[in-house]
């Protein structure tokens, strides 16, 4: 019986493909407790802060996705050794040279992994050839620890950051798991420094860590995982079945889903760093609430959109080369963040149509700026909303490509939208799905709530006494239990 147990138990702790580790599974939650406890044991030694840090970590990736832990420990190994060679030769050439090494070596690593049967096909197609596609796994995380790379190695190539002298500290970065699987993408000079600071954990801290954890559970779990068991899913897997109103009604709705599921574990990533010394910048703000495209690109996923703007649209000439030139810097900055999602036309098209539109807005906003600014008043105040509106629809437009498998299938609901709209059948379709539209009312209304009562929730979290608030995350995780779907929902981003 004992051996069974101890069976059992190992297999636990072994990485299991058909159950990897997320920050909303409940083996996450054992780990964490594990993790917190060590790590409050070792708190005033930094050494000790980053050694436990970074074995949770490397095994929390192994417990997501297996071996390809190597490749974290090899990419800290060469970007680690490469930056201290860059920023130590005064060879101007050798420097560049080393540069471009890591580049290649960095985008090489994820090219192989997430494009290469994507090239297979292409070439396949064009040639009437017939090589076998790889079929190789992508590697949880790649997108997101090869930008944090990058961006290390170019700071440094910059001078605009000195490498790390301990190989712990670049390892500990890397691989620091709350961001590791999903991100938010953190620069390398906004978390190296912190790691030497004394570890201080004030109300302010508990307060926002207990925030954000909840609610980004609460958005994951209960809002997008919900909408997309219940509904979403089943206009997506055929929307040809469906009625408009329904393939519209699924839009939104992943609109919503997209959106609750990456920024709630952003969230529950931000807020767990925060409760261990770190402070990362938020990843969304509302996107939803944009007045046009330039400002949802500020909202909704900022970690990437300042990265490309910082290492992409910049490099290319950004806005220096003048206006037409902006507008393909733009276009090509947006063209190649839809190829970054992945390897497939949908996203390519998905961020073409982005890059198009923020070309257009720039157009808009120039020409505004001519005239002396926008219209203020009632005037303003109506433009602002109808701004919110369309901004909205075009996002939601721009989604039924990035969610739908096909070109064929983001066309038929298109289709169905336009041609076969069917607005009678909303009495029928509400008492089938009554829950679910209650709920994606719900998240739409928090969403759009005022930034201070967020602000407001934090600081009263704050004052709660530290038995208070584990009172709090104890009823907390009871009701989510209660409520949450059964089977664990993989997050959409995961495949990124």
């Amino acid at each position: 019986m004992i051996d069974v147990d101890i069976h059992k138990l190992l297999n636990l702790l072994v990485y299991n493909p058909e159950k990897p580790i997320l920050l909303n599974s409940a083996f996450f939650l054992y780990f964490f407790t594990a993790f917190l406890l060590l790590y409050l044991a070792v708190g005033r030694s930094k050494e000790g802060r980053v050694a436990v840090f970074t074995i949770f970590s490397l095994y929390f990736f192994y417990m997501a996705c297996g071996l390809y832990v190597g490749l974290v420990i090899i990419s800290a190994i060469v970007d680690f050794n490469l930056s201290r060679w860059i920023y130590y030769s005064e060879n101007q050439r050798k420097r560049k040279l080393l540069l471009i090494l890591s580049i290649v070596l960095n985008l090489g690593l994820l090219f192989y992994f997430k494009y290469t049967d994507f090239f297979i096909g292409i070439v396949n197609d064009v040639t009437n050839g017939d090589i076998p596609f790889l079929k190789l796994l992508l590697p949880i995380g790649i997108s997101f620890y090869t930008f944090e790379n990058l961006s290390y190695t170019v700071d440094v190539y910059r001078r605009e950051f000195k490498p790390v002298d301990n190989f712990m500290d670049y390892l500990f970065f890397l691989s620091f798991f709350p961001k590791l699987m999903m991100g938010p993408i953190v620069r390398a000079h906004d978390f190296i420094p912190q790691i030497s600071k004394p570890y201080e954990l004030n109300s302010e801290d508990i307060g926002k860590g207990i925030y954000l954890i909840m609610a980004g559970l609460f958005k994951k779990m209960v809002i997008s995982d919900y909408i997309n068991e219940n509904f979403v899913q089943y206009i997506f897997d055929d929307p040809s079945k469906h009625t408009g109103l329904e393939c519209l009604l699924g839009v939104y709705g992943y609109a919503l889903i997209i959106y609750c599921d990456f920024s709630g574990y952003s969230d529950i990533a931000i807020g767990i760093a925060r409760w261990t010394g770190f402070k990362i910048p938020p990843n969304f703000d509302s996107p939803y609430q944009s007045s046009n495209i330039t400002e949802f690109w500020r909202r909704w996923h900022i970690s990437l959109s300042s990265w490309l703007r910082d290492y992409l649209y910049i490099p290319l000439g950004g806005n220096r080369k003048g206006k037409v030139r902006q507008y393909i810097n733009l276009s090509l900055t947006m063209l190649i963040g839809g190829f970054w999602h992945g390897a497939s036309w949908n996203f390519i098209f998905w961020g073409a149509m982005h890059g198009a539109a923020l070309a257009v807005d720039k157009v808009r906003l120039d020409w505004l700026k001519a005239r002396g600014g926008g219209s203020t008043g009632w005037v303003g105040t109506i433009m602002k909303v109808g701004g919110v509106i369309i901004t909205f629809h075009f996002v939601c437009f721009c989604w039924v490509f990035f969610k739908a498998s096909t070109f064929h299938d983001a066309w038929s609901l298109l289709h169905q939208v336009a041609f076969d709209f069917q607005p009678e059948v909303w009495l029928e379709l509400y008492n089938g799905y009554t829950t679910v539209f209650w709920v994606m009312l719900l998240g739409f209304i928090l969403h759009f709530l005022p930034k201070r009562v967020e602000t407001f929730t934090e600081l009263a979290l704050a004052r709660v006494p530290l038995v208070g608030n584990v009172a709090i995350m104890v009823v907390f995780f009871y009701v989510l239990n209660q409520i949450m779907s059964l089977e664990t929902m993989m997050p959409i981003y995961l495949q990124f």
